[in-house]
């Protein structure tokens, strides 16, 4: 099995390194990152534009390729061609804060696996639920943790392409196990803070304390708070079936 590996925190992020060097459990490893940090991109692409493409060496001497696109972009170019093999399973991660409920959305870690569910192929993002970057960081146990669930998640027929695993930042000892979930509900405390102005047009700032969610249980937030790992499935089909069920009788007239 050949195994790309991306992020969206950026090549040089320890996330990327302790879940490339975990991959190689699973089968042959090729990176793909970008070269700087991407989070909060989303499902960005840079179309029409182009992208630089270069050799890079990881930490543990083993050779990637950087890229100054996005993350969805990195696993794109992979997928068609920039690696030298076909690609059967995509990993993205090592994020260093959970990805839960909402940021899914606004996440370039899961919307990179969701990049290559469009090509075919299955998508993994790994998550490290670690508020405020607590220290230390369980980079190599939530790795080898999400080594040996995406092993067993590929043994099972599941419809879905894309699964986000959220481990929390504990010693493995201290974990309480693994739970299938939903996405749960996000809180975010955003405002606007206005500053100076600079040549005529104000300077406008988003702040704000970290979000953060409504214990439901069988949610990704409230696995979290169980001190359990959530592997949430996620479809690309964002249709609300249940309105389009409930109104397809529904009947529209043009102006």
């Amino acid at each position: 099995m050949h195994i790309l590996v991306t992020n969206d925190d950026g090549i040089d992020s320890p996330g990327l390194h302790a879940l490339q060097a975990a991959a190689r459990k699973l089968g042959r490893v090729s990176v793909l990152a970008p070269d700087r940090n991407w989070s909060v991109s989303g499902h960005a692409r840079k179309l029409n534009q182009p992208l630089q493409v270069w050799e890079y060496m990881l930490p543990d001497g083993s050779p990637a390729l950087a890229c100054d696109g996005t993350p969805s972009d990195c696993v794109s170019l992979a997928l068609m061609g920039m690696v030298p093999e076909p690609v059967d399973l995509v990993l993205s991660g090592i994020n260093p804060h959970a990805n839960i409920g909402h940021d899914v959305t606004y996440s370039g870690t899961v919307t990179a696996a969701m990049e290559a569910a469009i090509y075919g192929v299955p998508g993994f993002a790994v998550s490290l639920d670690a508020p405020d970057h607590h220290f230390p960081l369980h980079y190599q146990q939530a790795a080898d943790t999400a080594a040996a669930l995406v092993k067993q998640l590929l043994d099972q027929p599941f419809k879905t392409d894309v699964f986000s695993i959220n481990i929390p930042n504990l010693p493995a000892e201290e974990l309480l196990g693994v739970v299938m979930t939903r996405l749960g509900v996000r809180h975010y405390h955003q405002e606007l803070v206005r500053k100076e102005k600079r040549d005529g047009r104000e300077l406008i700032e988003v702040a704000g304390s970290p979000p953060d969610g409504e214990s439901i249980p069988g949610t990704d937030y409230w696995a979290l708070k169980q001190k359990l790992v959530s592997i949430t499935p996620i479809g690309l089909d964002l249709t609300s079936h249940d309105d389009l069920s409930d109104h397809e009788a529904l009947t529209f007239t043009l102006p």
